[in-house]
């Protein structure tokens, strides 16, 4: 199976800070029609998202569930199915003591990815993460997947380094699905 990994907050869902309330959470523009190119090219969709808010008391654990059923509610809408939901509720500066700890799950550490992969015998090298900044793409490119950063102003470190470089960019998801198409037709 080949897996298309995207971030929650900027890349597949509006960016709110810590929006956990499903009525809030909406796709972006052309989610839908990017996502059914990508269905059409037989890659299934996992959410891969860092949720330091578990960490530093902003909300529970038991949030992640309804969020998850909203994601699956929206792409259903789209007729898509979201095939995993993965998160990382820890962070190293967090207030929270069992969640306040380094991780091998927080992006940009590979974990979420490798673990999605292992649930669901997934090929990484016929992967690819999609993510709004930096740490999504070095995440992607550890696990060894090809990346693509959305270019949308949400990265604003630019930490360049050799993992930190992704396959592609692209202004919104949309554009990015048309990218990966162009991708596969090339190989074919």
């Amino acid at each position: 199976m080949k897996a298309i990994f995207l971030d929650k907050d900027g890349t597949l869902v509006e960016d709110l800070p810590y929006n956990i309330e499903p009525r809030r959470i909406q796709l972006v523009s052309g989610a839908g029609a990017a996502l059914r190119l990508l269905a059409r090219l037989d890659y299934r969709f996992f959410v891969v998202t860092n949720q330091s808010g578990i960490a530093h008391g902003c909300f529970g654990e038991d949030a992640m569930g309804p969020v998850a059923d909203r994601l699956a509610d929206l792409l259903f809408r789209e007729n898509l199915s979201l095939d995993g939901f993965y998160y990382c509720p820890h962070h190293p500066l967090g207030t929270v003591g069992s969640y306040a700890m380094v991780c091998a799950c927080r992006k940009p550490s590979p974990g979420m990815l490798i673990k999605a992969a292992h649930d669901h015998d997934i090929n990484l090298r016929e992967s690819w993460m999609i993510g709004d900044i930096l740490h999504d793409v070095e995440a992607g490119n550890r696990a060894g997947c090809r990346t693509l950063l959305i270019d949308n102003g949400n990265e604003t470190e630019w930490r360049l380094g050799p993992r930190r470089v992704p396959t592609r960019m692209a202004p919104d998801l949309y554009a990015a699905a048309v990218l990966i198409a162009s991708h596969e037709e090339a190989r074919l």
